[in-house]
């Protein structure tokens, strides 16, 4: 059987077993495109079918084995469809771009001095007898001069007795530089055109280029006399073998030529939009942040439990009770219930809520998710284990002085120091500071309150410091009985969650999934009213019937 070669030896997959005595070699791809993985054994070579999946997983160790390089370059690659998104997305950017090339094509444009061009044309004529033979072969000696004579337009002969000649304020290098000749294919016609800034100097200069360069061109064709001084009787003296005649004399142009606002505005235009274009694939290269919940799921192989919304109003109202049926609220609700559905064999009931780094909103999702599961009725308590920057108390409002840390102490017990929040949640808020977190949080004691906790709840969230800045996290995962990873959208690097996601396995963390914060609402979904229930009215002595009494629930 013929194999396609796929890759060289790899780790047995984890759900796979090799042979004993075998040594795998490689994988293929035979021709019902089903993955192969050859082995050795005992100097013969077997072929053993391999899942699908479980090949895809193989292909995916061997690829990670590039190091953090292709890492970096994961998500990098756009097709039209992902580049007009990014485009969307930075749109600013486009837009600056855009607006500063066609500024600076006005700004050519007006600070360009006007420049007119004036043309003349000479016409080059071979001096024959009326025969036939010799017009043709004067014909043919014009046409080969032609373009011998373009060239000496511009040359010091011709612009020096020009200069001299108008007592032009330049100089005769500078003048050839404005002078441009050329000769048509075919033809005995020159064409002499003469750019400057004011027309009437430039027709001028064009007419007095054309008499210079004719009279140099006939003394040039002239032969030298060989001879003594002619005398009387003697032959006459040489004369040119050319002529050149002005077909058409130089007239002052009635508009300039240089600067072309319509052009100039065209080329900023298609500038800006290049610039554009060309800044925004740039900075998508260069960006390693996550953006969708399939990019964070590809990345970290990790289920993803929930996706809030951005919300401009969660800064001030960052409780979920305060915003009803929004957005935002069902998404957390949403979260619960994938919660409680992701584990159904061996729920936990010890959940610790954390994130790679700082400003990812893991204390938000923290307070908004244990609401939502008081709000369902289930029983649950909030531990403020952020002993660095602790948020809880002061989001619903309570004491913070007394809490988790004055347990871990001795000084009291959990019930003591337990608060209420709305929809009946117990809070356990930080405590005073300690000058050693880390050591409290992975401390014997700390997993026997935890215990204690999931004895007396339901659920015991608990909001934890951020894992790359500080070890906090670290100690107290394994006393958890499951992790959510707190990824903020277009904020966090892959780098970060990739380093994150490996400390935890590396503890023996259990990650129930990840929640995709800050993410952009969908646009265009028709059915995000349906949860924007309006808000019952009260009259005092009669009863105001509202819209939903009449159309009934739905």
């Amino acid at each position: 059987m013929r194999h396609a070669y796929i890759g060289e030896r790899s780790t047995p997959p984890r759900s796979g077993r090799v042979l004993p005595g075998s040594h795998p070699t490689g994988w293929y791809l035979d021709g019902r495109h089903r993955a192969v993985c050859r082995a050795d054994i005992g100097g013969g070579s077997v072929d053993r079918d391999v899942p699908a999946p479980m090949f895809s997983r193989v292909h995916r160790e061997q690829t990670s084995r590039l190091g953090g390089f292709l890492g970096s370059l994961e998500g990098c690659s756009l097709d039209l469809h992902g580049f007009l998104k990014a485009l969307s997305r930075r749109w600013l950017t486009a837009v600056v771009c855009l607006v500063l090339a066609i500024g600076a094509a006005v700004a050519v444009t007006a600070w360009s001095t006007p420049e007119y061009e004036a043309r003349t044309q000479l016409f080059v004529a071979a001096r024959t007898s009326e025969d036939t033979t010799q017009l043709n072969q004067g014909q043919s000696f014009s046409q080969a001069r032609v373009q011998s004579y373009a060239a000496i337009v511009s040359t010091q002969r011709v612009t020096g007795p020009v200069v001299r000649e108008l007592k032009l304020p330049t100089t005769p290098e500078e003048l050839a530089s404005r002078i441009t000749a050329e000769a048509p294919l075919n033809t005995v016609l020159i064409n002499i055109s003469v750019r400057d800034t004011e027309p009437e100097r430039a027709a001028r200069i064009a007419n007095a280029v054309a008499a210079c360069f004719s009279a140099v061109i006939e003394r040039l064709e002239t032969p030298a006399p060989t001879g003594p001084q002619r005398k009387p009787g003697t032959p006459p003296e040489p004369v040119s073998p050319v002529s050149l005649g002005v077909t058409q004399m130089a007239v002052a142009p009635s508009a300039p030529v240089s600067p072309r606002p319509l052009l100039n505005l065209a080329a900023g235009v298609l500038g800006g939009l290049l610039l554009a274009a060309g800044i925004v694939f740039l900075l998508e290269t260069l960006d390693t942040s996550l953006k969708t919940t399939q990019a964070l799921g590809e990345l970290t192989e990790l289920p993803g439990l929930g996706a809030i919304p951005y919300d401009k109003n969660a800064p001030g109202q960052p409780l979920v009770t305060a915003a009803g049926h929004s957005k935002r609220a069902e998404a957390f609700r949403k979260l619960r219930t994938n919660l409680q559905f992701a584990q159904v064999d061996d729920r936990p009931r010890i959940i610790m809520v954390t994130s790679s780094v700082p400003g990812e909103g893991k204390t938000n999702t923290s307070v908004n998710l244990a609401l939502s599961l008081a709000e369902a009725g289930v029983a649950t308590c909030l531990v403020d284990a952020d002993l660095r920057r602790p948020c809880v108390a002061s989001t619903f409002g309570l004491v913070r002085d007394a809490g988790l840390t004055t347990v871990l102490i001795g000084q009291a017990r959990p019930e003591d120091v337990m608060q209420k929040a709305g929809n009946g949640l117990s809070v356990l808020a930080s405590g005073a500071i300690p000058p050693n977190p880390t050591e409290m949080l992975a401390s014997a004691r700390m997993s026997e309150v935890l215990h204690d906790l999931a004895d007396t709840y339901e659920v015991v969230i608990v909001d934890t410091a951020p894992l790359l800045p500080v070890a906090d996290t670290i100690g107290l995962a394994p006393l958890a009985q499951g992790t959510l990873l707190v990824v903020r959208a277009a904020k966090t690097s892959r780098d970060q969650v990739r380093t994150a996601v490996e400390a935890l396995n590396r503890v023996g963390g259990r990650i129930l999934g990840t929640v995709f914060n800050m993410a952009a609402a969908p646009k265009g979904d028709s059915y995000a009213a349906y949860g924007d229930l309006p808000s019952p009215r009260i009259s005092v002595g009669r009863r105001e019937i509202a819209p939903m009494d009449l159309a009934g629930e739905k």
